[in-house]
């Protein structure tokens, strides 16, 4: 069994606690959040403790494996703290705001030799992953084009919009790593336009809530990704592929599979799951999955730090294109 502490008891926290509680070859050994009473939640929730301090738990040598779930400001410390202590990390995105402190937390994580995952669950997800390995099978034959529509169903509170570093670091950050996922390569140049659309508190804040961009990759095929703060019809994840043989898309699962037929017509008149947690469900599940199988293993996790920085130098591209108006290079 790999015991696990978990760092952070909001929202996303106290979905991983559940997770890795019922997984099989996991154990929950206790939770640490600066917030007292929502870790003594998490920890009754998933029959686990609750530690007084960060540090309280990562020098508990019973501990194996830190799930970091706290704020994005907060990651590159704790890791840096995690690795020295000889935990595995599985840390949520992205890694930091700021390249030069992830790049320093690279030089900690790389002395240490402790195995890092960093959570673009979406890789996970059995639609993506399969379109994945349809085009690694040579299915489409050699991919051209690539469409990632992502949407949330409303804006986040302007207090998050604050400390989220935006848009593009925050929101398009794990569409920039599918795109990597999905084509086996790295972008060699960004072009990016943002617009407020959605709510002008957004703008005040210096963010926007509506956004394209595209990327031309190292072969020359280009990808277009799409995003947006508001969607009237639920949450909307999907992804198309087009080669030179054919198209293989990754659209939304539903709650149900219910079909209707009747004089007005046939159709699923289903909709959309609400966010992300019903959404990626399974993704998430997968994640731990693949983490726990690694550090077993002594296999790299994937996705790798290095994935994790280099979805920043994505979105750090994307902020400077959309500011000037011009083509960055990467």
């Amino acid at each position: 069994m790999l015991r696990f502490g978990l760092l952070g008891a909001g929202r996303i926290g106290r979905m991983h606690a559940k997770n890795i509680a019922s997984h099989p070859k996991a154990d929950l050994a206790g939770i640490f959040d600066i917030d007292e009473a929502a870790a003594a939640a998490a920890a009754r929730e998933t029959a686990s403790r609750a530690y007084g301090s960060a540090g309280e738990l990562l020098s508990d040598g019973s501990i194996d494996a830190v799930l970091i779930a706290t704020s994005t400001d907060t990651h590159c410390q704790l890791i840096e703290r995690a690795v020295r202590a000889g935990k595995a990390v599985l840390c949520e995105k992205p890694i930091h705001l700021d390249i030069r402190e992830v790049d320093r937390c690279r030089e900690v994580v790389a002395a240490c030799g402790a195995p890092v995952q960093i959570g673009f669950n979406r890789r996970f997800d059995p639609g993506h992953a399969a379109l994945r390995s349809s085009v690694d099978r040579g299915e489409i034959g050699k991919p051209e084009l690539a469409v990632i529509s992502s949407r949330d169903p409303s804006p986040p509170p302007l207090e998050y919009v604050r400390v989220s570093g935006g848009l593009f670091r925050d929101m398009m950050i794990h569409d920039f790593d599918m795109a990597r996922f999905l084509f086996g390569e790295n972008p060699v140049e960004v072009t990016a336009m943002g617009s407020v659309l959605v709510d002008e508190q957004i703008g005040n804040e210096g963010d926007v809530d509506t956004a394209m961009v595209t990327m031309r990759m190292a072969s020359g095929a280009l990808c277009h990704i799409n995003c947006s703060r508001r969607c009237s019809y639920g949450y909307d994840q999907r992804i198309e592929m087009f080669g030179e043989k054919g198209m293989l898309i990754s659209g939304n699962p539903t709650p149900t599979e219910l079909e209707t037929y009747g004089p007005a017509g046939t159709g699923t008149r289903q909709r959309l799951h609400h966010f992300f947690i019903e959404r990626y469900r399974d993704s998430y599940l997968r994640e731990i999955d693949a983490f726990v199988q690694a550090v077993e293993s002594g296999s790299d996790p994937s996705p790798s730090f290095d994935d994790g920085r280099l979805a920043l130098v994505l979105a750090n591209a994307a902020v400077e294109s959309a500011a000037n108006g011009r083509t960055v290079k990467v």
